[in-house]
């Protein structure tokens, strides 16, 4: 069931006033989708148009519902396992993405989401949802679709030897065919025959 905003405070028009003045782009945000909210536009339309999804939405109704415009902002973490990687880390976790899985250690060939939350969490004890490591993910440049994994036993210096010795061939082509010899028929008479037929 879709969570309402049972709020009065603000009026749709007052929380884009709002959004203009505020210094939190992200907290602007979270106020110019819940006045299209108020404006009656679809939960959809209203999450799309500010840049998160229906779920992530409905999370922060409720935080307006409880706080008002101070549940819009991003709370600081208290030190727990919860806190926001370093810049250090977040370089670790690219060179994790770029060098991809060890198949033998890892048991994956292509890291997801969910691998990559419990690596973070196993490597530097910080524990992040799978939405937080797809935005982690964006941040660093990487893509949702990957590149296709790589064959472990692929070795690209034997391919490009391979490509460099393989002698270049091309169809050879099919032997001319002589041109038929034309039937007696209807050809030119030959020397003689006009002796023998008189």
């Amino acid at each position: 069931m879709a969570v309402a905003i049972i709020r009065v405070d603000h009026t749709a028009a007052q929380l884009r006033h709002e959004a203009s003045r505020c210094d939190d782009s992200r907290a602007a945000r979270r106020m110019l989708a819940l006045a299209l909210i108020l404006d009656g536009k679809p939960r959809r339309e209203a999450a799309e148009s500010c840049g998160m999804d229906r779920q992530t939405l409905r999370d922060w109704i409720h935080r307006y519902n409880a706080d008002g415009l101070a549940g819009l902002f991003d709370r600081p973490h208290g030190g727990g396992p919860a806190r926001k990687l370093t810049d250090a880390q977040q370089e670790a976790v690219a060179g994790w993405v770029e060098a991809g899985p060890h198949p033998k250690q890892d048991g994956i060939v292509r890291w997801r989401r969910c691998d990559l939350r419990q690596l973070i969490g196993k490597t530097f004890g910080v524990t992040l949802h799978e939405r937080s490591v797809g935005k982690l993910l964006d941040r660093l440049g990487f893509s949702h679709i990957s590149v296709r994994p790589r064959h472990p036993k692929a070795d690209l210096d034997a391919q490009a030897t391979h490509k460099k010795t393989s002698p270049n061939w091309s169809p050879t082509s099919s032997p001319k065919r002589h041109a038929a010899s034309r039937s007696n028929s209807g050809g030119r008479t030959r020397p003689g025959s006009a002796n023998k037929a008189a």
